[in-house]
């Protein structure tokens, strides 16, 4: 059956019908070639619409329509658009706040100076008054940090400007006080852990990956690890947005830092 396609579609939904639309995708815009990493592909297209990603390449939603059509797409051109379907899936929260209650953080000049924001980002979550939103002004949509916040009672909503910029709000929808995740004794046990899996362990290592790639590729490799084995990671950091997540899907960890910008992570089931 012919796949009726209009500018609310999903990358995903063009990608699952014909993976030859990923080629044709990438051809549009340089911007695109984001899509060939697999895990960028399965964070961004299952958010964003053929309408969106026009106005993060710098096309329009016909040359989108112009390479699909002769992959076997048919084409509703006069279908509704995305401005009006992100208009209902825009939260309650984002529609009621003023410009007032705005509290605003850029971390775009530490991400590319290879800080860690996140003591910055946590201090300005902290110092939110009632009624007030946090708007975090970033290169890419933080999904760890999405995850991590929401965990604390935090609605979010992430709006792409453009391919560098990403304005994400965060909103207290619950009273559950904001924790900073505790790695005291993260290390204790390391030579006897590594022993007990010794000669079953994967290894993968994230330094050399832009975030939020770091966390997305541990996760990915953790879903395919075997029940009896270990993911040992080398990482710049201690991924502090990983560590609860890792809790919460019923794994333990030991960390050893080694020097600054050389971290290594042992990751196993309890």
């Amino acid at each position: 059956m012919t796949k009726t396609i209009n500018a609310d579609t999903k990358i995903a939904t063009l990608l699952k019908e014909n993976p030859a639309a990923l080629d044709a995708i990438i051809s549009i815009s340089p911007k695109f070639n984001k899509l060939r990493n697999p895990l960028l592909r399965k964070l961004m297209a299952s958010r964003t619409s053929i309408s969106m990603a026009s106005k993060v390449g710098g096309c329009t939603v016909n040359d989108f329509f112009n390479k699909l059509e002769p992959l076997g797409f048919s084409i509703d051109r006069y279908g509704k658009t995305t401005d009006s379907a992100a208009q209902k899936q825009t939260p309650a929260f984002m529609q009621k706040i003023s410009e007032a209650d705005i509290v605003e953080l850029d971390v775009r000049a530490e991400i590319e100076t290879g800080k860690d924001p996140l003591n910055l980002i946590m201090k300005a979550v902290k110092q939110l008054k009632p009624g007030q939103l946090f708007k975090l002004i970033n290169s890419f949509e933080p999904v760890p940090l999405m995850l991590l916040l929401e965990k604390q009672g935090f609605e979010s909503y992430a709006e792409t400007i453009d391919d560098n910029l990403v304005y994400t709000f965060f909103h207290k929808s619950m009273a559950v006080p904001v924790k900073e995740t505790d790695i005291s004794g993260a290390s204790e046990g390391w030579d006897e852990i590594m022993q007990q899996f010794n000669g079953k362990m994967e290894t993968v290592d994230v330094r050399h990956l832009e975030m939020p790639l770091p966390m997305l590729t541990i996760l990915d490799a953790l879903d395919k690890l075997p029940a009896e084995k270990a993911l040992y990671v080398i990482h710049k950091r201690i991924p502090v947005f990983l560590l609860p997540e890792l809790t919460e899907r019923k794994f333990d960890y030991r960390v050893k830092e080694v020097s600054d910008g050389e971290v290594y992570l042992l990751i196993f089931r309890k």
